[in-house]
């Protein structure tokens, strides 16, 4: 599955805790949400914690 890039992803979980992240490239699968930071941390979510997502990407010239 390819990654996708955004400026910043927000996630929602089950428990309705909000994660914030900037500068990401993820991937959302039926694994759940893997995620590289743009420090190269790497983070994953098994898909039963993760109720929703929104990326916000800028557009660049």
């Amino acid at each position: 599955m390819a990654m996708q890039r955004a400026d910043e992803l927000t996630v929602v979980h089950h428990d309705d805790t909000v994660s914030r992240f900037r500068d990401v490239i993820y991937t959302l699968g039926r694994d759940g949400l893997r995620l590289i930071t743009g420090d190269g941390s790497e983070r994953h979510f098994p898909r039963h914690e993760v109720l929703t997502t929104q990326a916000q990407s800028n557009a660049r010239a």
